[in-house]
């Protein structure tokens, strides 16, 4: 059985499985929109094998963190990202 934890998303706590990516961890958590495009559109997760990029977020203060790509952490904080960086 996977171990529960918890890491925070735009300040509030998400739960998340061990092996889990932060993409499906916020959807299971009912959060579709992952970052904001640089014309102000909200954007999400769309191919979820690490191809298009829409899913960037900053992850632990790191820029461009694909969310399908970065495996979920304890006490980990994520922050959706707004436009390129």
């Amino acid at each position: 059985m996977a171990t529960s934890f918890e890491f925070s998303f735009e300040g509030r706590a998400v739960a998340a499985k061990e092996g889990q990516s932060v993409a499906a961890a916020l959807i299971a958590a009912g959060e579709r929109w992952l970052r904001t495009d640089e014309a102000g559109n909200p954007k999400g997760a769309v191919c979820a094998i690490g191809f298009c990029w829409e899913c960037r977020l900053n992850v632990d203060g790191v820029p461009d963190s694909r969310a399908c790509m970065t495996e979920a952490r304890p006490g980990m904080v994520v922050r959706r990202q707004e436009g390129l960086l």
